[in-house]
């Protein structure tokens, strides 16, 4: 029977991966990739998609394409079973859990965002972590020249037009540069915009930017990006943010409707259920990439903790988030499942970096290759090449470089689109019989029926017995999501054509904490299960 192995994540750890593996194994093993998108995202050139210089479809790559032999399940991991060896998803439209199992297991999820300790930054930054992060960043800020082109309010325009930028290492220099391009290029259309209206800003909690570079590269980057009219605030870190303001740790009160947070890496919800011990957030792992107490479980990528060498304890000891540690990290765990499987020597990850590359806008950029320190525009078209070099496809490669070429010699697209979102409250219609959903589904919604009535079936555990109860107009179901649950524990039907009302766990909560009312009626249910709502008696007046 033919090894299975399982990768979870289509990122360059994970993509990269199932690549190497299909070449180690050609098809004597079964490969397979569990990705939430369909897509393989060359996050390097993500700045570049909110700057406008490409457009967003040219910075993916459909999976399918560049994983040829690679079996590719679009589904959410929930859980993770290495006992059983068997990993469950999420997948299709009712999002029924699903079991996959492996013989060997790779984990290559990346990481989430963490802002919990600067209130208010969750609600109101713009990310980039994804390619809609950067796509909507683009629309943003078209959003706010368009606004700000217009409106007749003072202190509004101020706001529209100042932009910051939290963080100052990679993605966040980048992204400052690629905006400060892309408005700069944008204002000979908005005639209503001065130039010295407009007020762009990198803010960085640590002496400098650019701690992975050499100090001069990053005081070149400084300079470049002051010269083109960027402030740059080291030693300054975030209290807190509004929609309309951020309050940095110094006190000052920044009018500004756009923020933009490159910071507060944190390990995706996923990978904190699977019980593995994380150091620094991450999934620590040995030399060979083979996770501690798990002969068959491997990680690597921004979601494992990688040592260089033995003893490591220093943060340069171990493997930067990078891709161009990714795609050799990739190689390696393709070589040391290969050699498991053979009952050979497994080998420890071992690779020193030729160097980093950042792109600062306008052309100009900051490289480190082989030791050797180079600025301006010689740096900026390395670093061009190289990522060009590393997409995946030769179409992709030319759709890539043909955008580039047409963005140097016209202006940039402001064109705004909107793209279809599923409402976080919304009505659905059901006919008699319809399955609404069975136990085990994924948790997505909490129901009020608002007309007709559905049926529910609660199979009690100690006797084994179904207990079926009627839900008519005004009454509710799905309450475990509020629970935080993600499993259904009961199957639900329609008894007759109803219309229900659905909404996310995230706008129940904020209806919980605004409308006492709301809030009220539902106390007595949550406190019985030990869910505290948010919301005191100082809210009621009491």
């Amino acid at each position: 029977m033919a090894t299975r192995i399982v990768v979870l994540g289509g990122g360059f750890g994970g993509m990269y991966t199932a690549r190497a593996l299909r070449r180690r194994f050609g098809r004597k093993a079964e490969i397979e990739v569990i990705n939430a998108q369909n897509y393989f995202v060359f996050q390097p050139l993500l700045p570049e998609v909110a700057g406008g210089s490409i457009t967003p479809a040219h910075a993916v790559s459909p999976l399918r394409f560049v994983l040829d032999g690679v079996f590719v399940r679009k589904a959410v991991v929930d859980s993770v079973d290495f006992e059983r060896k068997v990993v469950t998803v999420f997948q299709g439209i009712q999002r029924r859990p699903t079991e996959v199992p492996y013989d060997h297991l790779v984990i290559a999820l990346g990481q989430g965002t963490d802002f919990s300790r600067m209130p208010g930054l969750e609600e109101h930054a713009l990310k980039m972590k994804t390619l809609e992060d950067a796509r909507r960043l683009r629309g943003h800020i078209i959003e706010q020249l368009e606004h700000a082109q217009v409106t007749e309010l003072p202190d509004t325009k101020r706001g529209a037009l100042t932009f910051t930028v939290v963080g100052g290492g990679f993605s966040g220099v980048e992204t400052v540069g690629e905006m400060k391009e892309m408005i700069d290029r944008s204002l000979r259309f908005y005639p209503k915009i001065d130039p010295s209206e407009v007020r762009v800003q990198l803010i960085e909690f640590a002496p400098r930017i650019l701690n992975e570079m050499p100090e001069p590269l990053a005081d070149y980057a400084v300079r470049h990006l002051e010269r083109h009219g960027i402030e740059i605030k080291l030693r300054t870190g975030v209290k807190s943010a509004t929609h309309r303001q951020l309050v940095t740790s110094d006190g000052e009160v920044i009018d500004t409707r756009t923020i933009v947070a490159t910071i507060g890496n944190a390990p995706l919800p996923v990978v904190q259920r699977m019980g593995l011990p994380l150091d620094k957030g991450r999934i620590p792992v040995d030399r060979t990439l083979r996770v501690a107490g798990h002969e068959n479980v491997w990680a690597l990528g921004d979601c494992a903790l990688i040592p260089l060498k033995e003893g490591a304890s220093e943060r340069t000891d171990f493997a930067p988030p990078t891709a161009q540690f990714a795609v050799r990290e990739a190689k390696r765990i393709a070589a040391n499942i290969a050699a498991a499987v053979r009952g050979r020597e497994l080998k420890p990850f071992a690779y020193a970096s030729r160097g980093a590359l950042a792109s600062l806008g306008a052309k100009r950029g900051v490289a480190t290759v082989f030791g050797h320190n180079i600025t301006g525009f010689p740096a900026w078209f390395i670093w061009r090449s190289y990522y060009l070099a590393l997409l995946p496809g030769i179409g992709t490669r030319i759709r890539v470089m043909i955008n580039w070429s047409l963005d140097m010699l016209g202006a940039r697209s402001l064109v705004q689109l909107k793209f279809y979102e599923k409402p976080p409250l919304r009505y659905v219609y059901y006919r008699a019989g319809d399955r609404i959903y069975n136990a085990g589904d994924r948790s997505d919604g909490f129901y009020t029926v608002i007309s007709g009535s559905v049926e529910m079936e609660r199979p009690d555990p100690e006797t084994g017995e179904t207990a079926l109860r009627v839900i008519g107009p005004g009454g509710h179901f799905g309450e475990r999501l509020i629970l935080g649950a993600t499993r259904r524990k009961t199957t639900v039907r329609a008894r007759e054509d109803c219309k229900v009302l659905v909404m996310n766990r995230e706008e129940f909560l904020m209806l919980a904490e605004g409308f006492s009312a709301f809030r009220e009626y539902f106390r007595p249910y949550m406190e019985k299960r030990g869910v505290t709502l948010p919301g005191g008696d100082e809210d009621l007046g009491r």
